[in-house]
């Protein structure tokens, strides 16, 4: 790829993650917070329970996982970059369609299917897969920056889309968040996502240079993997990598961060305003859970680009047991100040957790194939993200209390802890492909 006349000294892949950060601010602050504030006008407005209002957002995370597999084939088979056009166009799609329903099943296929389709193929393994494979040994802070993200949209986002729907109701609180990820983020993804590794274009990752320049793509293939190798990473194929215990310890903490941060993300409005807490005002704390995982995002990046490989599971394990902690203090003492507790130690985890997802995982299977191992990771997850939500609502609506689904969080994260110990780096395959 031929530098950029207007911005020589900056490597492309960081446009790559700014844009990505912009897209990921906006959807995620409607979709991921902002559910949270459009919970309960929405459930009221349309006379909804909380289960049923829980099952919408369940059905993003159940078809995330076949998505997933199909779009992490086709990132390593075609590029990335108008999977994550064409998610980004459902995104503003679905918000837009919020404004026509009226029924349960228009609800469901509506924010169910279509929203969580754009957010699914458009904010997720696409978008992380695009990064990735730009950055290896920056790649954590480059994943951090992007994920950091997700925690401004809690603190920009959601507040807004509060105030939205204080002065101009839901439907047209989702409209406006349709209209600007249209115009805004259509242009922002088709402009600075590429749709190949920086090899391909005749760079090498990370903005790292070479001697000698080539324009032939199998000597840059393999400059690109000796550049890999340099941290330890070695190329997997997706059938290798499924035949070792890392994948399946990986895909266990994965199912860890699934089942706590949706349920916790959702209900959190609701638990706080159960509590006597005016909306805006639960908002507000809900609002810290976003700005204590921004540094969380920072930091575990910047560990993760600096811990040996051997050594990056403790993180994943540290993070959990965070979550862990968080979530017994409340069921211990259901207190505004436990809530806090709550809420800040799940920020900082499930912020962290994010990117030790992707990362973890790249560092130990490569970029080569990275997009199929980590969508076939995250076919097998969903079950967890979809029930966490739901189950959580169900034992509210049958027992007036969050106390016993949270109880039952605490433990099954409990023993995802416990796994994170075997989750050793594999050995290197036989057999290395070095191909673009």
């Amino acid at each position: 790829m031929k530098k950029s006349r207007g911005f020589p000294k900056i490597f492309f892949g960081w446009w790559t993650v700014v844009a990505c950060s912009l897209l990921t601010m906006w959807g995620a602050g409607y979709y991921g917070y902002g559910m949270s504030a459009l919970f309960k006008p929405i459930a009221s407005g349309l006379n909804f329970s909380r289960a049923t209002t829980s099952v919408a957002a369940g059905i993003g995370k159940a078809i995330n996982g076949p998505q997933s597999l199909l779009t992490g084939w086709l990132s390593d088979r075609f590029g990335p970059r108008w999977i994550i056009v064409g998610g980004v166009f459902l995104i503003g799609l679905g918000l837009i369609l919020m404004n026509f329903i009226d029924s349960l099943w228009a609800f469901y296929l509506v924010w169910g299917v279509t929203l969580g389709t754009g957010v699914n193929i458009a904010l997720e393994l696409p978008m992380n897969t695009a990064i990735s494979n730009w950055f290896v040994k920056k790649r954590g802070t480059a994943l951090g920056i992007r994920m950091a993200s997700i925690g401004l949209a809690g603190v920009l986002v959601l507040p807004l889309v509060a105030w939205l729907i204080v002065g101009q109701g839901w439907r047209m609180t989702c409209v406006t968040g349709g209209v600007v990820m249209w115009l805004v983020g259509l242009p922002l993804a088709a402009a600075f996502v590429r749709q190949h590794r920086p090899e391909h274009y005749g760079l090498l990752p990370d903005g790292a240079t070479t001697e000698e320049e080539t324009a032939d793509a199998g000597q840059m293939m393999g400059r690109g993997a000796d550049y890999a190798a340099e941290v330890g990473e070695v190329e997997f194929t997706f059938k290798q990598a499924i035949k070792t215990r890392a994948f399946w310890l990986l895909v266990m903490a994965r199912g860890g961060y699934d089942v706590a941060g949706p349920a916790i993300a959702m209900h959190s409005i609701p638990l706080l305003t159960d509590m006597g807490i005016e909306p805006m005002g639960a908002a507000g704390i809900v609002a810290i859970m976003a700005l204590v995982s921004i540094p969380a995002r920072f930091v575990i990046g910047f560990l993760v680009d600096r811990v040996t490989r051997n050594r990056l599971r403790f993180l994943i394990m540290a993070t959990l047991a965070l979550q862990a902690i968080g979530i017994t203090t409340f069921v211990l003492d259901q207190t505004l100040a436990a809530a806090y507790v709550l809420l800040v130690f799940s920020g900082i985890a499930i912020g962290a957790g994010m990117i030790l997802d992707y990362t973890v995982r790249a560092r130990y299977f490569g970029r080569k194939s990275f997009g199929s191992i980590q969508g076939a990771s995250m076919l097998l997850t969903p079950p967890l993200a979809v029930l966490g939500p739901i189950y959580v609502g169900w034992v509210y609506d049958t027992t007036g209390s969050y106390v016993t689904a949270f109880a039952w969080l605490a433990a099954l994260i409990a023993f995802f802890v416990a796994a994170m110990p075997f989750a050793t780096p594999p050995k290197p395959p036989t057999d290395v492909v070095k191909s673009l």
